[in-house]
């Protein structure tokens, strides 16, 4: 019988308890409701105290309300979270926790929010992080980062709606009476890939594409990183993520695009051009096919 995959919540020194009791409250609550509905349970949660054998679904680490931990205890933290990430494990941080995220150095080159009040302080200690301390939430796939003390909430929102459904997402929210609104933009939501697959060699392409969506290759040169033929890598990456590589490569551009939309003045063929298409009426076609919305739709409604 297979294991029910477990969202962890790490339960470390000086841990803001409000988060740690809160997100199991959400999580176990979701899955409680998940269980009525359809009679089976998509994932346990647990509170962790240290590191262990186990290996995760998801990994959240909570705000900070004290002093730093030690180092020896802060490096076996680190060294494990990027042991659990490597394994397939979604790694989630709220406020101050994405300091010990960043330590992995899993941050680098990639989009990530902490506490308005810390931003700076983040920026010092690691410039290598594209921090965007104005979003609430940022859904990066295989990492997640929730800015302030009480963004625990999105978060928890945020995996109930990815690992269970929008449906149940709403009932949880209802139930906690807080407004799901606005907090997910389900209209449009967030590519998230499989990634709890158990292929390793796919799940090292993944993480790939991630950092390198932009970048111009062949099937062929990816079934090359991993020593496979070609056909065999399209089987089992399709396998893996339902999804071929061409389709799965086109909504990672399109997340990277919806980004840059909202946040920046390029041109659409500016955007175009920078996640990685060179021909800027093909992004379109695929934008609007994506998303529902043609590019200049999209930033009408959702640039600030």
């Amino acid at each position: 019988m297979q294991k029910t995959p477990v969202i962890a919540i790490l339960a470390y020194s000086n841990a803001q308890k409000a988060a740690i009791y809160g997100l199991t409250d959400l999580l176990e609550t979701a899955a409680k409701f998940q269980l009525e509905d359809k009679n089976r349970q998509e994932f346990t949660v647990c509170q962790l105290e240290e590191p262990d054998e186990e290996q995760y679904l998801a990994i959240i680490i909570p705000p900070s309300l004290g002093p730093e931990q030690s180092q020896q205890s802060k490096a076996a933290l680190v060294t494990w979270l990027t042991q659990q990430h490597q394994q397939g494990a979604i790694i989630c941080s709220v406020c101050a926790g994405a300091f010990l995220l960043a330590q992995t150095g899993l941050l680098n080159n990639r989009a990530a929010t902490t506490h308005w009040a810390l931003s700076e302080k983040f920026s010092q200690s690691f410039p290598a992080v594209l921090l965007d301390s104005d979003k609430l939430l940022i859904d990066e796939g295989d990492i997640m980062t929730a800015g302030g003390l009480m963004a625990w909430v999105d978060l928890g929102l945020r995996l109930v709606d990815r690992f269970i459904s929008t449906s149940i997402m709403q009932q949880t929210a209802r139930y906690f009476l807080v407004d799901p609104g606005g907090r997910e933009q389900r209209f449009y939501r967030t590519f998230s890939p499989a990634l709890h697959h158990g292929d390793q060699a796919i799940l090292g392409i993944q993480h790939w594409l991630q950092q390198h969506s932009s970048t111009k290759f062949t099937m062929a040169n990816l079934a090359e990183k991993i020593n496979l033929t070609e056909r065999t890598f399209l089987r089992r990456f399709f396998k893996a993520t339902k999804l071929n590589p061409s389709e799965y490569l086109q909504f990672l551009r399109v997340g990277k695009a919806r980004s840059l939309m909202e946040s920046s003045t390029f041109s659409v063929d500016e955007i175009a051009w920078q996640v990685g298409y060179q021909d800027s009426s093909a992004f379109r076609r695929i934008f609007h096919k994506t998303m529902g919305l043609t590019p200049r739709e999209y930033r009408k409604r959702f640039m600030p």
